[in-house]
């Protein structure tokens, strides 16, 4: 059903009832990157769609898909105040201990995986060759 008036401002309700909607006809049409963008959609405030992207790559594609995801919810909702903000966050790894020899690799993925050391032992496996 497509409203013929304006309703106004594009509010979260709309967001929940018609985002489905969007992924499943961007899902149709292998819309693959856009998706992943779209599952960070957050929230809806005075009318803009907030969405979280991961680096700058995803805010390109992002900014590519703005128009196209603003005129759909423009015709479904019929709201007339549409807007997108991104939200652009940085991948954090500055707590992550840098792995520069091979000993290092091992011991954090015995962290990881405890039956590692077991396997190493059982196949003679040596971590440093």
């Amino acid at each position: 059903m497509i409203p013929t008036t304006s309703v106004g401002v594009f509010t979260q309700e709309m967001l929940d009832q018609y985002l489905p909607e969007v992924i499943e006809l961007w899902k149709s049409e292998k819309r693959n990157l856009e998706l992943a963008i779209l599952q960070q959609v957050k929230k809806v405030e005075e009318g803009t769609i907030l969405i979280e992207v991961m680096g700058h790559v995803q805010e390109e594609i992002a900014e590519k898909m703005k128009p196209d995801l603003i005129g759909i919810f423009r015709k479904k909702s019929g709201a007339g105040k549409i807007s997108i903000q991104l939200d652009v966050k940085e991948e954090d790894d500055a707590g992550a201990p840098k792995l520069y020899t091979d000993q290092d690799k091992f011991k954090h993925l015995l962290k990881k995986h405890p039956a590692l050391l077991e396997f190493s032992k059982k196949f003679d496996l040596d971590p440093d060759f």
